[in-house]
């Protein structure tokens, strides 16, 4: 592990977070914060509710401005990119499924609005049905699943279309803790398969150290920690 940290330590910056900051009103829920993230690694932001984890990463997504600050991903400003234009993929805390589609259009339809081609189409929905472990569902509608399995589809929905950047918001926490592991091991696995960029927030320490590269440690609006899971077990 260690010498993967190393490598994507050194490699190409794909996002620059610069100065960025975010208030309501007067609250500040991310003070000045400044981050790089590189291509290709798994990154965790870790923190207590509240720290500003999920207001970074809902900024990175774009469902969220900053009120000061810069978010470039190849050098060029997203600030006012629209979040459909980003290829950025995200899978929030609540899944936001279609409840008039089945769960195999529910995991296909970002390819169908990019006009992706059926055979291709129906290869990638099956992969992603067995990959989140719901073959046996994929005629069902949402209302017939249990609150884990519709988080399931929409992690195969997230996937599905391989993007460049991939954000998830305490995607397993409806999961029972087999089926999170399992699925934590499929997304390391699927990390490295398709080398994309993965920025993962989660408030379990544990999912952390067993997931990531660098973990980024939040409170209070800022990161107060940055390394790999030993690097910060060994100097805390």
């Amino acid at each position: 592990m260690s010498a993967v940290i190393k490598d994507n330590a050194q490699g190409k910056t794909l996002v620059s977070l610069r100065g960025l900051n975010k208030h309501y009103g007067d609250f500040t829920a991310v003070d000045n914060l400044d981050l790089e993230i590189q291509e290709g690694e798994f990154l965790t932001f870790l923190g207590s509710s509240g720290s500003g984890k999920s207001t970074t990463l809902s900024m990175l997504a774009g469902f969220e401005t900053p009120s000061s600050g810069e978010i470039l991903v190849d050098g060029q400003s997203l600030v006012h990119v629209p979040p459909h234009k980003r290829d950025i993929g995200m899978v929030f805390q609540r899944y936001s499924l279609f409840p008039h589609l089945n769960v195999r259009d529910n995991i296909g339809f970002p390819l169908a609005i990019r006009k992706l081609g059926a055979a291709e189409t129906s290869k990638r929905v099956d992969a992603m049905l067995k990959l989140v472990q719901l073959e046996p569902f994929a005629h069902r509608k949402p209302s017939q699943m249990s609150g884990g399995q519709q988080q399931r589809v929409a992690i195969a929905r997230a996937l599905v279309y391989e993007p460049r950047i991939l954000l998830m918001d305490e995607p397993l926490g409806a999961l029972d803790k087999k089926l999170r592991e399992d699925l934590q091991d499929e997304l390391r696995q699927l990390h490295r398969r398709l080398g994309i960029t993965i920025v993962y927030v989660t408030h379990d320490q544990e999912e952390a150290m067993r997931l990531s590269q660098r973990i980024a440690i939040f409170s209070h609006g800022k990161i107060v920690g940055l390394g790999s899971g030993y690097d910060l077990y060994q100097n805390p």
